[in-house]
């Protein structure tokens, strides 16, 4: 409720005196704020109506609505958004993961990106959606077993989390999050970054599974919904393509099978 709230504040006993000295709100404002309340209720059951553009503190350009709207339209995100540097694929992940907040389809969320990306990502959807994330490190693992006892599971202690793709292939850091998350965690959003690192390596006829491959095909099943970013998803492989599609959605790709052009 906090986070949804504009504005929050906490109301001294001085605030309350001056709420009663200054009366009740006009008529005209009561009215537009039951407006506002049945439009949240209109669009939080029609897919074709939007929240999070008008909650996000940005310009967005129409191209950048597109994969929010093609994601309302699924029982669950499975989305590759592949847009070129430079067109804002944070933004668009930004917007998909700020809607189903607020159509309480999701409560925990996690994105993996390259370690310089971290703290980027952490500003741009705190700053730009209101949304804050913790960077799950060596750092935060020793202040929330400091605080909190060792055997506390950091995964535990937030709902939002931001981690390193090098930290997705060290059992310690994946180990508590497998934990956390169960075979299958309902409600949950995974928002992988530079997604063609998660391909398998190309050299050879057969795509062959790197440590990262491995550790996004293990963990990608256990999220309701996938989200994969990647500006080159493509490396002129298809057994390559094809297997990281499978991660994404095995039930409309298979590794190994030639993607056709419709069921991209």
């Amino acid at each position: 409720l906090w986070e949804r709230e504009i504005n929050p504040q906490i109301l001294t006993g001085e605030a309350w005196e001056t709420i009663a000295r200054r009366g009740f709100d006009e008529s005209r404002l009561f009215s537009a704020y039951i407006d506002t309340l049945k439009w949240n209720c209109v669009t939080a059951t029609n897919p074709r109506l939007f929240q999070s553009p008008f909650r996000a503190g940005i310009r967005i350009d129409a191209y950048q609505l597109e994969p929010l709207r093609k994601a309302l339209l699924l029982p669950r995100v499975n989305l590759f958004i592949a847009d070129d540097v430079g067109l804002g694929k944070t933004i668009e992940a930004g917007l998909i993961a700020r809607e189903l907040l607020l159509r309480k389809k999701v409560h925990k969320i996690v994105v993996s990106c390259p370690p310089s990306m971290l703290l980027q990502w952490k500003d741009e959807l705190e700053i730009r959606f209101g949304l804050t994330f913790e960077i799950l490190d060596k750092d935060y693992v020793k202040r929330v077993r400091r605080e909190r006892g060792f055997g506390v599971n950091p995964w535990t202690t937030h709902s939002r989390f931001l981690i390193s793709q090098r930290l997705l292939i060290d059992e310690a850091y994946t180990g508590p999050l497998f934990d956390w998350l169960g075979t299958f965690s309902s409600g949950s959003l995974l928002i992988l970054d530079e997604a063609h690192h998660a391909a398998p390596a190309s050299g050879q006829k057969y795509a062959i599974d790197s440590q990262i491959t491995r550790a996004v095909r293990d963990l990608a099943p256990r999220f309701e919904h996938r989200l994969f970013l990647s500006a080159t998803p493509h490396n002129g492989h298809s057994n390559s393509f094809s297997a990281l599609l499978e991660i994404l959605d095995p039930q409309r790709f298979c590794r190994g099978v030639p993607v056709k052009p419709k069921l991209r």
